[in-house]
């Protein structure tokens, strides 16, 4: 049964235990300093999910654009692809009014370019919530401004970005350009989902 040395077994449990250890310690160091880098970030406006995660910051590259918040990226370092939702904004339905123009604005903006990802929650699709910035530029800022989504509002919180809602709003930019606009949530509630 043994043609190893007495007591390698045990040295080879100690050895594990040691790594798993070190594991241990390097998970708390990263989430400590996640933690650090989202201090002093705004609220983004979304409801807390159950599923509420420390913040960690990675950096990729867009593989699909499904529409104009939800897009999936692979991460530079380990090649893993992630279905992300941007926190803090809601853009039209596909099958509603500006669904395309609002997909193809996010792909102009994301499309090969080295992202940086902040993913500070999950929600119950199972999409990461994420700030996402291209050369230094918060992208849900950018397709409010621009008139391609609507900062997203819980309850009576207006969401992060509605002063840029409101100056797209009044320079009719994007979706505002055809009124009367409705919210995505709105439509889903009076025509149900895309199918």
């Amino acid at each position: 049964m043994g043609h190893g040395q007495p007591g390698q077994g045990t040295g080879s449990a100690v050895k594990a235990i040691g790594l798993g250890f070190q594991a241990v310690l390097l998970g708390l160091c990263l989430n400590a300093t996640a933690l650090a880098l989202v201090q002093g970030m705004p609220h983004w406006g979304h409801p807390p999910s159950a599923h509420a995660i420390t913040a960690a910051q990675w950096e990729g590259v867009t593989v699909k654009v499904v529409d104009g918040d939800t897009f999936h990226v692979q991460a530079t370092q380990g090649g893993a692809i992630h279905k992300l939702r941007i926190q803090g904004i809601d853009a039209p339905e596909m099958c509603q009014s500006w669904g395309t123009q609002s997909r193809e604005a996010l792909a102009r903006l994301v499309w090969g370019q080295r992202l940086s990802v902040w993913m500070l929650d999950v929600d119950e699709h199972g999409r990461w919530l994420v700030r996402v910035a291209v050369q230094g530029k918060d992208v849900g800022a950018l397709m409010v401004a621009q008139g391609h989504a609507w900062s997203y509002q819980f309850r009576r919180d207006p969401g992060p970005y509605a002063a840029l809602e409101q100056q797209a709003a009044g320079q009719r930019l994007g979706l505002f350009s055809h009124p009367p606009v409705m919210r995505p949530r709105e439509f889903r509630q009076r025509y149900g989902p895309c199918r």
